[in-house]
């Protein structure tokens, strides 16, 4: 049995078989809940933008053309999900959310898990003190491995351009985190 592809699942639900997109939330649900809340720090804005990709999805089905990956037209519309949703809301009001993280490994012990959480809100807390384009391409590039050329026809960009801003993004968030990490060290003296 072949398993059908986004892009083929896609069309289908184009042509008016919209069950088919029930498969595709079931694949992509909780790459585009992880993007937000990466991006958004607030579970509750990450939720609702979820619901709002796949509600676009059904509602602009037709625009669907398959000359591109599902993917990249999956994010495209969850950048403007995302870009409307705070034009509507405040961005304080669910700001600091907390979310279960579960990068971190039972195996170690208490010492080396503290360690971790702290490196883990380390990033967290730089990552939101970036500004929200160099997050957004850090997000895509990094925590959701698209690369460099998808996230440049996603952006409507070069893909030296997506490149740079890489690039610079990483060396913010090196320079958010050494400094968020100095606070601490500095604290605990």
């Amino acid at each position: 049995m072949n398993i059908p592809t986004d892009t083929e699942l896609m069309l289908q639900v184009r042509a008016g078989n919209l069950d088919q997109l029930g498969i595709l939330f079931e694949r992509h649900h909780k790459t585009l809940y992880n993007f937000f809340l990466r991006l958004t720090s607030s579970v509750t804005a990450s939720e609702d933008l979820v619901q709002e990709v796949f509600f676009r999805m059904l509602k602009y089905h037709q625009t669907y053309r398959g000359d591109s990956e599902f993917t990249i037209w999956m994010f495209r519309i969850a950048r403007n999900a995302r870009a409307d949703y705070f034009r509507k809301k405040s961005r304080d009001s669910d700001k600091h959310d907390e979310a279960n993280d579960s990068l971190i490994s039972t195996e170690k012990n208490p010492g080396e898990i503290l360690e971790a959480e702290q490196d883990i809100q380390l990033v967290k807390t730089a990552l939101a003190q970036i500004p929200e384009q160099d997050r957004e391409v850090l997000l895509l590039s990094r925590f959701k491995n698209i690369k460099y050329k998808q996230i440049a026809e996603m952006l409507e960009c070069q893909e030296g351009t997506v490149k740079a801003r890489v690039h610079r993004a990483l060396q913010k968030l090196k320079d958010a985190f050494f400094e968020l990490s100095g606070d601490i060290a500095n604290e605990t003296r």
